[in-house]
């Protein structure tokens, strides 16, 4: 069954917000707020694929939530639909300046409100394709670095409010150098998707993900996990590579193809910085290969 889009209506009028509920609930998931602020929050927390939003509302207006949606990298690519009843061609204009992508006068039209948020969510689909794309390693196929770097934001600033911990992991083919001399570059390549799609089948939950980190490193984001949980985790990546038996003769560790891994887990909210938690797990995979590879370093800097 195909996921149905998510449309979250803002408007302080209840009728209105029951016309556009019986208009589009039928095809997309909707949620409704009834203030800026609580569509500020559901915008953060449920990312959905669309927003119709009024401009007229007590507290902040539909021009105040629009520039805050535009100004969080979390928010900045939901399409923005005015709907209001503010029919001046300079409303309209100051709407569509501050990063709104249509405006609907009030009354409205139902069959033409629904024509117009299916034609942008078809255009959603598509540039959801190609950033997908964008974010996805040639070679392996998991998440690229660019991905990596954004999904690691996000949850910082997630943790950051909610002050839940993160647990970073960053892993080393061990001698990848001498596997690829010897074995030569296509057997290499094949070496590194096999160990990518490994450790992503090693995650559980959706919010966990693995990344190609640069070579023959690799990364995991894990999302509200302690360092005990890290750990499993961990030992279960080296578990998994372990278990594909890939041989390597030139290895000084063993007759197949291992890791090395650094683990960190931190708490955003108390102080640490993205790029000390990253430093950090780098500089422990650093002494894990040193104290002789196929093992795990880890640290918990809470």
């Amino acid at each position: 069954m195909l996921k149905r889009q998510k449309i979250l209506i803002v408007d302080d009028t209840i009728a209105n917000i029951q016309i556009l509920g019986e208009t589009l609930g039928a095809e997309y998931e909707v949620l409704i707020a009834t203030n800026g602020n609580d569509a500020l929050d559901l915008a953060q927390e449920q990312l959905p694929d669309i927003i119709l939003l009024d401009i007229m509302m007590p507290g902040m207006d539909g021009y105040t939530v629009c520039r805050k949606l535009k100004s969080d990298p979390q928010t900045r690519s939901i399409p923005v639909i005015f709907i209001t009843a503010m029919n001046e061609e300079k409303n309209e204009e100051k709407g569509l300046d501050i990063g709104a992508i249509d405006y609907i006068i009030k009354p409205f039209s139902p069959p033409i409100v629904k024509a117009r948020v299916r034609n942008h969510l078809e255009l959603k689909k598509y540039r959801d394709h190609l950033e997908q794309i964008s974010m996805m390693d040639g070679l392996t196929g998991i998440s690229n670095r660019r991905r990596f770097d954004e999904y690691l934001e996000q949850e910082w600033r997630r943790g950051s409010r909610s002050c839940n911990q993160i647990s970073l992991v960053l892993m080393d083919i061990d001698l990848f150098k001498s596997f690829n001399d010897n074995y030569g570059h296509i057997e290499g390549d094949r070496c590194l998707k096999m160990v990518a799609t490994a450790l992503s089948e090693s995650l559980q939950r959706p919010a966990d993900i693995v990344a190609r980190y640069g070579g023959e490193e690799f990364v995991a984001v894990l999302p509200d996990t302690d360092s005990e949980g890290a750990l499993l985790i961990t030992k279960r990546f080296m578990e998994s590579v372990r278990n594909l038996g890939i041989k390597h003769e030139y290895s000084s560790v063993a007759e197949y193809v291992t890791i090395s891994c650094g683990v960190v887990t931190v708490i955003p909210c108390k102080g640490q910085t993205k790029d000390a938690h990253i430093k950090m797990a780098d500089e422990l995979l650093y002494e894990a290969k040193q104290a002789g590879r196929n093992q795990i370093k880890w640290i918990d800097a809470i």
